[in-house]
């Protein structure tokens, strides 16, 4: 895939976050922000948001334009059909072309539906790409969610970006013990406070593979596998599986755990393809997220990067260099309920076979 490829596709981010964590207040302050400008908000109902009258330059039953340059529109019948609509809608001129599009999650959700509809839907995948999740926690109340309701734990483990909300209404203190618990959940993500709901919107965007500013991918960014690790110690070469992995990493409040996993030879697509995908079919419950760069064999000199949620993988994108001079092979696993030493079993057993 070329970077010209990923370029042309608009940037989609998933906004998630607990019920009363301050997404709706959030949602509502991005949709009035100056920077706003062609932007599309897909939310699940126009009330919520609260949207003022005096904002709304022109309205139907389903979308509506504000005055900075903001689209908003709500769900009609699903989250494929209403993004079609969109882009035909901008295609027709009948709404104005917008260059990025937030999609926004009930407050019970998990975001991995939403991004295996990203990854499988041949319509989105040629005219949209996956910028990242943003996850909404609340500073107040952060603490008793995450003990009291997993499901927080988990928006938090796989989020790009996590917003810290209502910080004025908390204490210092305990937004440092959320912030503390962030950076064990999830190690990778920046933490962005909001008071009253206002941010920059920009904070939030840009958190993919690729890097608008420079109009090529940043690896680096993306993976940030060095968040995962407890050492940069040597990682010797792998034994007869063509395995190795680093010390123990992350554990996320008992039952989410992240780990990066290493290569130091090269690959053959096949057996590494087929051993992701027999992993998510036996493990895909249990796997949250998993980010690679692979040095596939049969390809000289351009890695492929590879990205799943549960057992739905993302299509594999080639891009033109690694991005350091360390061309092992690298994945990622965010997982829940799942031992290390199971996934890198599974891993060597798969790798073991014959595809």
């Amino acid at each position: 895939m070329t970077d010209n490829t990923m370029q042309d596709r608009v940037p989609v981010s998933i906004l998630t976050g607990f019920l009363g964590s301050g997404k709706t207040t959030l949602l509502s302050k991005l949709m009035q922000a100056a920077n706003m400008d062609k932007v599309a908000v897909i939310i699940n109902e126009f009330g919520e948001v609260g949207i003022d009258d005096a904002l709304v330059v022109k309205s139907n039953e389903d979308t509506i334009l504000l005055n900075n340059g903001c689209l908003c529109c709500t769900v009609r019948g699903d989250l494929v059909e209403t993004m079609h609509r969109l882009h035909v809608q901008q295609q027709d001129g009948q709404i104005p072309p917008f260059n990025r599009l937030i999609v926004e999650t009930t407050g019970l959700a998990d975001p991995a539906p939403i991004l295996h509809t990203m990854m499988s839907d041949q319509f989105l995948i040629s005219r949209y790409r996956l910028d990242g999740v943003v996850t909404v926690v609340d500073a107040h109340h952060g603490m008793d969610q995450f003990d009291q309701q997993f499901e927080s734990v988990k928006q938090a483990a796989v989020a790009d970006r996590i917003v810290l909300s209502k910080v004025d209404v908390t204490e210092t203190t305990e937004i440092e013990k959320v912030r503390d618990r962030l950076a064990v959940i999830n190690p990778a993500a920046p933490i962005i406070e909001a008071a009253h709901g206002e941010i920059d919107p920009l904070k939030l965007f840009d958190a993919g593979l690729y890097d608008p500013l420079t109009k090529t991918t940043d690896v680096a960014r993306w993976l940030k596998e060095e968040a995962y690790m407890d050492t940069e110690g040597h990682i010797p070469k792998h034994d007869s599986h063509g395995h190795n992995h680093s010390h123990d990493v992350n554990r996320h409040d008992d039952h989410i755990k992240s780990f990066s996993v290493y290569f130091d030879e090269p690959l053959k697509w096949g057996k590494i393809a087929g051993s992701l995908d027999m992993l998510a079919q036996t493990h895909g419950a249990n796997i949250l997220r998993i980010k690679g760069l692979i040095n596939v064999e049969e390809i000289d000199d351009q890695p492929v990067v590879v990205h799943a949620v549960q057992h739905m993988f993302h299509p594999p994108a080639k891009i033109d260099e690694w991005p350091t001079s360390d061309q092992r092979s690298r994945l990622v696993f965010i997982v829940k309920d799942i031992d290390r030493d199971i996934v890198e079993g599974a891993l060597n057993s798969y790798l073991a076979m014959d595809f």
